[in-house]
């Protein structure tokens, strides 16, 4: 409401002719400062003199004005441009004023017509000193106004670089709210004290609890592009008993037609904090990898799925595929694309265990890629059900992987996960069956097969993050499973980019791995998720440990035991050298598993046990089992030698 008063009145009472008034009226007034001054401020001059000049004046400076148009600025954001506009309209109406001047004096058109020279040198200066001033003047009261009737924030702004200043220009332009800069904040200490637009510029080091509690600080903005990871979990945590809130100023290429708006100044997100910088690829090739292929997409209304075709469609694809079972989630994905304007697409809704459908699919739109994202993924409940994770993640993978080797795709990339290295969960044991799987069809297949494999995702379905995000508005204490467990994390667009760089550089084969930097601890995570909520940790939100859940580890790996890694042209970037595969007895064992999946768990564990040596289950029910296979292998030597396999395995079960 106060902010309409504000911009009802400015324009009813500051329109552009008003202030064409005032400024012919200031100049009116400075031509007769200009007499004063130069007769020792006395009125000894010739007043009817002068009263014959003033009407010159007012006619050529109101030409000036209007040549010039600098009335035109809205008074209360005047700027350096507008008084630069002051000084050419200044300029021009004194160089008018002499040049007409010295005409009159070599013609003598008007008699006895003069201005002194001085008169109208003084007048300019005085001219362009009292217009620019009166703008001001003007802008400092609207602002002191502004302040004292509107909602005001007193913010620091972190850096001192051309994002900075940006952003303290857009909060001063802000109709909604009122921001009041306190100070400007620098790493370098020699800035220290130094001004930016009359606002102090503090050191890093300086800034503490004691200084925002002191000066009132409401919030925090970040608008250093590349500010220092560390530095800023530090600036939250010296901040998080003060109640003041850290904002982000967006990455430049996100402003809208370049310019910033307050609006998009948000509150630090968790992925501000990974602990490393962002994972980037910038690959040329990607374009020309995808240029006019026809590309289909499993679990294209999850979160990678999603974000791949995010990022394909903005490729010069000849046609994308969206395959998956959600019927809600994959409408959703389809009319993002519709309202970017997208039109090479076709959304299908499709089991990926059901091969006649998957072979239709193929047959009908004949891609030439494959990038497969489906799966079950959460390793409680699939801990529960391993026929159904096997029905999934390795049949799935399977009668996908089968159509695509026999309709000779080009290439077939697989997004797998760390969980598959040194399985302790079914769902983990599931995705390295997966892999291992389309390991072996390389060997026979002319299409080139192709893992991705990396940790965990922010944001994505059922992850920690979102979890932890509900737990904080309900005002929950946040659950975590174990005071000590780490992940590895990588962000959404980061996981998608893995996924098509693999599918421009993989040759067929590969397991490509991202070095995701340190782990982190999520206890750690979960405090700086309440800190930045604007809450304390244990005072508002705690956090309960809960106990490691059926098939969790504390800590996940990117090789499995025996694995080393290859470099490749991107440093971040590097192939897992998976150990050797009876590649022969592996698949016909994997295909005798998906034949014979019944709703039988212990038999469908000891069987992936069996075939996955490195296969030990933690917090289980499972874990029994290790034993027995133990014994189920070293009895299985002798039966081979003995041609008894049926009865000694019946033995040991």
């Amino acid at each position: 409401m106060i902010n309409n008063y504000f911009a009802y009145y400015s324009q009813k009472y500051a329109s552009k002719w008003l202030v064409f008034g005032i400024d012919l009226t200031l100049i009116l007034f400075t031509f007769f400062l200009a007499y004063f001054i130069r007769f020792n401020f006395t009125l000894n001059f010739d007043l009817n003199q002068f009263f014959v000049e003033l009407p010159f004046v007012f006619g050529v400076s109101a030409v000036s004005f209007l040549i010039i148009g600098s009335f035109k600025s809205v008074i209360r954001h005047t700027g350096f441009t507008d008084v630069v506009n002051v000084f050419k309209s200044v300029a021009l109406m004194s160089l008018t004023c002499i040049a007409v001047v010295l005409f009159n004096r070599f013609t003598n058109i008007v008699p006895g017509f003069t201005i002194p020279l001085s008169i109208i040198v003084m007048h300019a200066l005085l001219s362009f000193v009292v217009l620019s001033s009166s703008r001001l003047l003007f802008k400092m009261t609207y602002k002191y106004l502004k302040c004292k009737l509107l909602l005001t924030k007193r913010v620091l702004i972190y850096g001192t670089g051309d994002s900075a200043i940006v952003t303290y220009n857009a909060l001063l332009s802000n109709a909604k709210t009122s921001f009041n800069t306190i100070a400007f904040v620098d790493d370098d200490i020699k800035k220290n004290g130094k001004l930016i637009n009359g606002v102090p510029i503090l050191s890093y080091n300086n800034l503490d609890e004691n200084y925002v509690i002191s000066n009132d600080i409401d919030e925090v903005i970040v608008a250093h592009q590349n500010a220092d990871t560390n530095k800023l979990m530090k600036l939250i945590d010296n901040l998080a008993d003060s109640g003041v809130k850290v904002t982000k100023v967006p990455p430049i290429e996100q402003w809208i037609n370049g310019e910033l708006s307050a609006k998009q100044i948000k509150q630090v997100q968790i992925e501000d904090l990974l602990g490393r910088p962002p994972i980037e690829i910038d690959n040329p090739n990607l374009l020309n990898e995808f240029r006019g292929e026809t590309v289909l997409v499993t679990g294209a209304a999850g979160s990678i799925g999603s974000e791949l075709v995010n990022q394909l469609s903005n490729f010069d694809v000849k046609h994308l595929i969206l395959v998956d079972q959600a019927e809600s989630a994959l409408y959703d994905v389809q009319q993002d694309l519709k309202r970017d304007g997208k039109h090479n697409y076709t959304a299908i809704v499709a089991d990926i265990r059901d091969g006649l459908r998957i072979d239709t699919i193929f047959q009908t739109h004949k891609p030439t890629m494959v990038f497969h994202a489906a799966a079950y993924k959460h390793v409680p409940l699939m801990e529960k059900s391993p026929y159904e994770a096997i029905k999934i993640n390795v049949n799935g993978t399977k009668l996908l992987a089968d159509t695509a080797s026999r309709y000779n795709v080009k290439k077939f990339v697989f997004v797998s996960t760390d969980k598959a290295v040194n399985p302790t969960s079914v769902m983990g044991a599931t995705k390295r069956m997966a892999e291992m799987y389309i390991s072996c069809l390389q060997k026979e297949s002319k299409t080139k097969f192709i893992t991705t494999r990396f940790g965990n995702v922010l944001g994505s379905n059922g992850s920690v993050i979102p979890l932890f995000k509900k737990q904080i508005e309900n005002g929950c204490a946040l659950t975590l499973t174990h005071k000590d467990i780490t992940r590895y994390f990588m962000t959404i667009p980061e996981a998608s980019q893995l996924v098509l760089e693999a599918g421009t550089m993989g040759k067929g084969g590969e397991i490509f791995i991202f070095d995701m930097g340190e782990s982190v601890k999520i206890y750690d995570l979960a405090k700086n998720m309440i800190k930045l909520s604007g809450l304390r940790y244990p005072e508002d939100i705690d956090i309960k440990i809960t106990g490691l859940r059926p098939g969790e580890k504390l800590y996940e790996e990117l090789l499995a035991n025996g694995e080393n890694t290859l470099s490749t042209y991107h440093k971040k970037i590097m192939i897992s050298k998976t150990r050797e595969l009876d590649y022969a007895r592996v698949k016909s064992e994997i295909e005798e598993l998906c034949i014979t999946n019944r709703f039988q768990n212990n038999n469908i564990v000891m069987k992936m046990k069996s075939l996955i040596p490195e296969y030990k289950s933690n917090n289980s029910e499972y874990e029994k089992f290790d034993t027995r296979v133990k014994i189920y292998k070293k009895a299985k030597g002798i039966i081979e030698n003995n041609s008894k396999d049926t009865k000694v395995f019946k033995s040991v079960q």
